[in-house]
């Protein structure tokens, strides 16, 4: 059974990392994070107007996590697990199939040290044994490269291009997903 109840918010460790709740303190490191436009360059996402708007945007990820609709978690590093350095997560779950889709964000400081690299490892492990999901999705960019490496890194595989298929800020965009199958089922 495809499971996102948990008792309380599972916080996971990685040799750097803490991947852990949304709090409103992270509020401002979020907002800057999603209003940068090189951190957001290939997220098809329209920018926060103001902070309130965050701080609703955390809620909604706690109540969805409270409903079993989603897990996103805070990356942080375990010497300064205040500081918010990132995001990773599950949405768009597909109870009936087993299937969630998962996605990341890091701020720039921090990019090609191998930290979504590790907290991607962390999130997929989590996802196969304790969510027993089935499979995992990936949305991208076709022009995000850098994503589309680190998906092919641990073993994610192409399975559509869609032609089109996504209409943000005035053009319709193309879409890639990638798959990974549970290799436990």
């Amino acid at each position: 059974m495809l499971s996102l109840n948990f008792s309380k918010f599972p916080i996971l460790y990685t040799e750097r990392l803490i991947l852990r709740e949304h709090v409103l303190s992270d509020a401002e490191t979020l907002y800057a994070m999603r209003t940068n436009e090189t951190v957001m360059k290939y997220i098809d996402r329209e920018r926060p107007k103001d902070l309130l708007e965050i701080k609703t945007f955390i809620t909604t990820f706690n109540d969805g996590f409270e409903n079993g609709d989603n897990l996103a978690w805070v990356i942080a590093a375990k010497e300064k697990p205040e500081k918010m350095i990132g995001s990773i997560g599950y949405w768009r779950t597909d109870y009936a199939n087993h299937r969630a889709e998962i996605g990341y964000m890091l701020h720039p400081d921090y990019w090609r040290k191998g930290i979504i690299s590790e907290a991607l490892k962390r999130t997929i492990d989590f996802g196969f044994i304790d969510m027993n999901l089935h499979s995992i999705k990936a949305n991208i960019n076709v022009e995000n490269n850098a994503s589309r490496q680190i998906l092919l890194k641990h073993g994610f595989v192409k399975e559509a291009h869609f032609k089109q298929d996504y209409y943000f800020r005035g053009q319709f965009l193309d879409s890639e997903i990638y798959g990974l199958l549970n290799p436990n089922h």
